[in-house]
């Protein structure tokens, strides 16, 4: 049956070769990350096996302290019969589907002194067609990229060669106007959008430096000549100091309605906003621009006036959902507070109600907070967004967390949207919390939104600025100047001492919603232990997930964490049906593509520096096994709830050896 399926499948690829392909960062232009592919399915993806791991080579041609400053979380495209994909340090790789034997590649070389803010970092490239260009033309397909030092870079697809028609001999640099404190301050970490013969990209700037930070502003190029189009800075600046409202997150277009739509971040610096009063229009907002123009077409705004560092961090979903009230077209943008708005396509109107509801005030000095805030109505909230006492994690047979509750102790803790103080305000979600840059993903056909969530605490203090001069970073704390505020800030996640969230598990959750009736239809638990605790014991407590999920006509959900393993669940249920071993973890988002009768499904694996996991650089590619082939121990089903676990009596015991030892070093460390 699994033959006769792939033929069917390659005769329509043979008639539509896009549906089969993963041709943008998020499989189309509106960042649905679904894929009609069904040869892989619930009944037979304990069959995967793997196809082949790529080493970009980074992790012996880099030294290891700039190996700890990096994050792999490319996603490949399947363009021009081609795996593409770029290193964290952009090198761009084009790799056989079928073996992942290279086939070109090109440096840009990246400096190793550019020390970037958001780490070293690509999210993915983008693949255009020059419909103009003859048939066989040099760079007719190109594979444009954006640079951790601010280039655009055309190449061709083919080869890999640069595109010299394009800037200068293949490139553009970014004009930041502004000096840098540093190199690495401004960078661009997340793929390009290419609509309407047109190139966009957005940037990613140092969060709290300073107040009067780079301007986010977003560059547009003839995607032929590399000659700017427009710009257009996020920032409304009557009256206010700020930069950034930069656009990190991936962006969506909808090229009939030559519309842009850009996900954007906070104004500088996050924590506090004295110099920025008002609510900041157009930063933390959805918006439409016109692709061809730059022209502002709406905005809708998703925080007013952002002190939490609540970006708009997802890629807007693009879509046609049936409300109800029959189909419309749509944008979907979760957030990191585990929002999901849903937005007219046309105008930037809420589909369903969403309310402008009081927050906690009592800001810090020279504070100015907006009143109220906007909570969406009809689809529930897809994590708590409330802590108490009762929500700190007690592994230790229900006895109390000492050193967690003495962390979280005396801090400001109103609910969503309690402000920062120089008291310490716990923030729940976090500021990596909900759903990250992984984005979302939507089944048109079941109607159904799927995404990674994360669930931890933050801890963030101001510290007046008299009292910051000689104060130096800690092991665990984030520490932002904020130059030009009255206030530096600090920022940890709550821990307990041997390392785990000081708030319940599930840490990492993939949630499955229907829109139409606002309602979860399942949650499931993602991530183990198995990686980072002693002995490799798997608790299945979830990890947290700033990456995203791929859905499959086959009914299936893959996903990565922040274990090694790439994990299959069932769509409709949830339940977890596979786990395929990774050298590292994937803490990318993955994709899938059909090659010569074969569908594949392939992730990046380079661990992530930021959460302290192992660090790698490979590619893994699975597939089902062929004739005489069985699956190895890197491929292998759930038999049972929870996956291959240690017994209860053997948990409990090693969790009260840890915990104690754990305790013990607590107690003796200095406070």
């Amino acid at each position: 049956m699994r033959y006769l399926s792939g033929l069917f499948t390659a005769l329509l690829l043979v008639a539509n070769p896009s549906v089969f392909g993963w041709d943008h960062w998020g499989a189309d232009l509106g960042g649905s990350r679904f894929s009609k592919l069904d040869q892989i399915t619930p009944a037979n993806v304990g069959n995967l096996v793997r196809a082949f791991v790529f080493h970009t080579g980074d992790l012996e041609a880099r030294a290891p302290e700039l190996m700890a400053r990096t994050k792999l979380e490319a996603t490949p495209l399947f363009v021009e019969d081609s795996l593409i994909f770029c290193s964290p340090f952009n090198e761009v790789i084009a790799l056989d589907p079928g073996t992942g034997a290279p086939k070109w590649r090109y440096d840009p070389k990246i400096s190793p002194t550019q020390l970037p803010a958001n780490r070293y970092n690509c999210r993915g490239v983008t693949y255009w067609v020059d419909t103009k260009a003859a048939e066989n033309a040099l760079c007719r397909a190109r594979i444009f990229m954006g640079t951790n030092d601010a280039r655009v870079i055309a190449l061709d697809a083919k080869t890999g060669i640069p595109c010299v028609d394009f800037g200068d001999h293949g490139e553009v640099r970014l004009d930041v106007a502004k000096p840098l404190l540093w190199p690495g301050e401004f960078q661009i970490t997340s793929a390009p959008v290419v609509s309407r013969d047109v190139v966009v990209v957005g940037s990613a700037i140092s969060d709290n430096t300073r107040v009067d930070g780079p301007a986010g502003t977003v560059h547009a190029f003839d995607a032929r000549s590399g000659k700017p189009r427009w710009s257009w800075d996020p920032l409304v600046r009557d009256g206010i100091e700020a930069g950034a409202a930069n656009v990190w997150a991936p962006m969506s277009a909808d090229e009939a309605r030559g519309l842009l739509f850009l996900p954007t971040s906070s104004p500088s610096p996050d924590f506090w906003g004295g110099k920025r009063p008002g609510d900041n229009a157009h930063a933390n907002s959805v918006v439409a621009l016109r692709t061809e123009t730059g022209e502002l077409v709406w905005s809708f705004q998703t925080v007013h006036h952002d002190v939490w560092d609540y970006d708009v961090p997802a890629q807007p979903t693009l879509t046609r959902i049936d409300t109800g009230a029959g189909l419309r077209d749509v944008v979907i943008q979760p957030t990191k507070q585990g929002f999901v708005f849903v937005l007219d396509r046309d105008t930037g109107q809420p589909v369903w109600p969403v309310e402008e509801r009081a927050v906690p005030q009592g800001a810090a000095e020279g504070e100015q907070l907006s009143p109220t805030q906007p909570f969406p109505t009809h689809v529930p909230a897809l994590l708590p967004q409330q802590f108490s006492a009762a929500d700190i994690f007690k592994p230790f047979l229900g006895l109390g967390n000492s050193a967690c509750e003495q962390q979280l102790s005396g801090l400001r803790n109103e609910g969503l949207f309690t402000p920062p103080s120089t008291q310490g305000t716990l923030f729940y979600p976090m500021t990596g919390g909900g759903v990250n840059w992984g984005s979302a993903a939507f089944d048109p056909v079941n109607q159904i939104l799927y995404a990674n969530v994360s669930r931890a605490i933050h801890i963030i203090k101001l510290i007046p600025r008299a009292e910051v001069e000689g104060l130096k970073p800690a092991k665990g704390f984030d520490l932002g100047e904020q130059r030009g505020a009255p206030f530096a800030m600090t920022r940890r996640v709550a821990l307990s001492p041997l390392g785990f969230p000081c708030n319940k598990p599930p840490w990492g959750e993939t949630v499955a919603v229907d829109l139409k009736a606002g309602k979860i239809l399942w949650r499931s638990t993602v991530g183990t232990s198995e990686d980072r605790a002693p002995l490799g014991i798997a608790f299945k407590w979830g990890t947290p997930l700033p990456n995203g999920v791929v859905i499959t006509a086959g009914g299936l959900v893959f996903t990565g964490a922040m274990d090694a393993y790439l994990r299959a669940l069932n769509a409709k249920t949830g339940e977890e049906l596979w786990q395929g071993r990774l050298p590292v973890p994937g803490l990318a988002n993955p994709m899938t593509y059909f090659w010569k009768g074969e569908q594949y499904v392939a992730i990046a694996a380079g661990g992530h520096s930021e959460a302290g996991t192992t660090i790698g650089d490979s590619l893994v590619a699975f597939r089902l096994a062929r004739p005489g082939e069985t699956p190895s121990l890197w491929s292998r089903t759930i038999d049972r709830p929870g996956g291959r676990f240690l017994s209860g009596a053997l948990v409990v015991a090693l969790t009260i050896l840890l915990l104690g030892i754990g305790l013990w070093r607590w107690r003796r460390r200095p406070h």
